[in-house]
């Protein structure tokens, strides 16, 4: 087992859990089917084969907090909070500006019934919003752009950033100083938080990009279970050891998201019961045994690496293309064969382009950063690359 009192400090590293670096490219690559495939519902929640894929979301906050603990806990006698506001800054924010950029350039080809707002946007407030969109700064509904409310149009995944780094916030001005036994009773607290809003409003935990008061319920309720479940877990020291940890751990992903809705129109509680527990329960126990398999092969280490290193990249850039596959479904009828070629290469597309800014630009823009601004005062001091160096095992960046 690992605990609190095993992390390293000083020189020493610490272990990087390669199997937690796959799950997050697992989950990535499952939401990026998910989102090729919602278009091709019809806007009917029942008729998605990847039903509950936007759950990966939820599996991404719970990693982060995690890693964020396991990372920085035993840190800070010798970090201040602007140093780790740096190193978070550094790995999340290049790809967060990459997802705007892209977001804009195909802005205008997505023009089209499903999104009848581009064709009356003008240049300026395009460039407007993309700079937001840079920032992380969300934007009202008043800027809405695509007519889908979303706090980030131009790439509406960063809805779930723009969370993330609000969990980051407050892990470093008041979550990091509690006590396990203040820690246990707030993550039960949000677990019945997160629990009511899901029993009591659609069955499903989808939302949270909107810029309004029942968005931001739902979103805050996503956000704070599985943030202080993954610190509270990180502390625990509680790992589960079994042989294949990852193979069975993407399973058990896939089952979660695969399985189709539960209940009916009148019994949306019933769905809401089903994430609740796969939130609550199984994410968990996925991450704990991910934790606990440190000893998998080299090839399984080897796949678990590059995954990792792809999901973010592959979450942050995806969208822009999802929003060109929505517009062209919306023009006319497609035959299924058409809609499965196109969604396969935009799959595939997508993979490629996360991989390319991963090398060509993510890597090194942080290294560059790192260089710049994380050079140790001590004078031959190594520099830390967030989510490439040993102190820092799993950086996950969620969704």
């Amino acid at each position: 087992m690992n605990s609190v009192s095993d992390l390293s400090s000083g020189s020493q590293s610490k272990n990087h859990y390669e199997v937690l670096d796959g799950l997050r490219g697992v989950a990535a690559l499952l939401v990026v089917a998910f989102h090729i495939l919602e278009p091709n519902d019809h806007g009917i929640r029942f008729n998605q084969i990847i039903n509950h894929g936007y759950l990966a979301v939820d599996f991404f906050f719970l990693l982060s907090g995690f890693v964020v603990a396991y990372a920085y806990d035993d840190r800070w006698p010798r970090m201040s909070q602007w140093n780790f506001y740096k190193r978070r800054l550094i790995r999340l924010q290049p790809m967060i500006v990459m997802g705007s950029l892209i977001g804009a350039a195909l802005f205008y080809f997505q023009r089209g019934s499903a999104f009848p707002l581009i064709a009356t946007t003008p240049s300026w407030k395009l460039l407007a919003v993309m700079f937001f969109g840079c920032t992380l700064l969300p934007l009202p509904t008043q800027f809405d752009i695509r007519g889908w409310d979303e706090m980030h149009p131009l790439n509406g995944p960063a809805w779930s950033l723009f969370f993330e780094y609000i969990a980051n916030i407050l892990y470093a001005c008041w979550l990091r100083k509690l006590s396990t036994r203040w820690l246990s009773l707030l993550t039960a607290l949000s677990a019945i938080l997160l629990l009511h809003m899901l029993v009591t409003g659609e069955g499903d935990a989808i939302g949270g990009w909107a810029l309004n008061g029942a968005q931001l319920h739902i979103g805050f309720a996503r956000l704070l279970y599985p943030f202080l479940a993954g610190m509270l877990l990180m502390r625990s020291g509680k790992r589960i050891h079994v042989r294949h940890g990852f193979y069975l751990c993407s399973l058990l992903l896939v089952i979660c998201f695969a399985l189709p809705r539960f209940g009916s129109l009148n019994h949306l509680w019933m769905n809401g019961l089903y994430e609740a527990f796969c939130i609550i329960a199984v994410f968990p126990i996925i991450v704990a045994i991910g934790a606990g398999n440190l000893k998998a092969t080299v090839a399984s280490n080897r796949l678990c690496r590059t995954l990792g290193d792809i999901s973010y990249p592959l979450y942050l850039t995806h969208y822009p293309l999802i929003y060109l596959y929505t517009a062209w479904i919306g023009q006319g009828v497609h035959s299924l064969g058409q809609r499965a070629a196109w969604g396969t290469l935009l799959w595939f597309t997508a993979v490629a382009i996360g991989y390319a800014c991963l090398k060509l630009y993510d890597e090194p823009v942080r290294a560059w950063l790192s260089r710049r601004f994380l050079q140790s005062t001590s004078p031959g001091a190594a520099v830390h690359i967030p989510g490439t160096d040993p102190a820092f095992p799993v950086d996950p960046a969620r969704f």
